[in-house]
């Protein structure tokens, strides 16, 4: 439905910061909402971040205040990862969401902190 391509991830220290970058085919303001998710190896894929089109925001509760989502204004979705632990280390992915069984997936970054 649509193509979504992540890009910034890379290695850093505990502590260090990176910027996630999500570019769509589309606009993303054609969607319900861009979220963030990520998949450390041998779990689940679980939610990190979103914002829907008219810019409420919303985080999980594992991001303690350190992440932060936004986004500018035709294609493309940020995610600002401060702070960062190795428990942060995972894929992350960018989804684009307009409802159930409408939406659309990148195909991830990887993320490694790591001293």
């Amino acid at each position: 439905q649509v193509q979504l391509v992540e890009s910034g991830g890379g290695l850093v220290q505990p502590g260090g910061s990176l910027r996630l970058s999500c570019k769509s085919s589309r606009s993303i303001y054609s969607f319900s909402s861009m979220r963030w998710y990520r998949q450390a190896p041998g779990k689940q894929r679980e939610f990190v971040a979103g914002i829907t089109a008219g810019g409420e925001t919303r985080y999980a509760d594992s991001t303690m205040g350190r992440f932060t989502v936004s986004r500018d204004t035709r294609n493309t979705v940020y995610l600002q990862l401060n702070s960062l632990k190795p428990e942060d280390t995972a894929v992350y992915y960018c989804n684009a969401y307009l409802s159930i069984g409408a939406e659309s997936w990148g195909q991830g970054t990887q993320v490694t902190v790591s001293s």
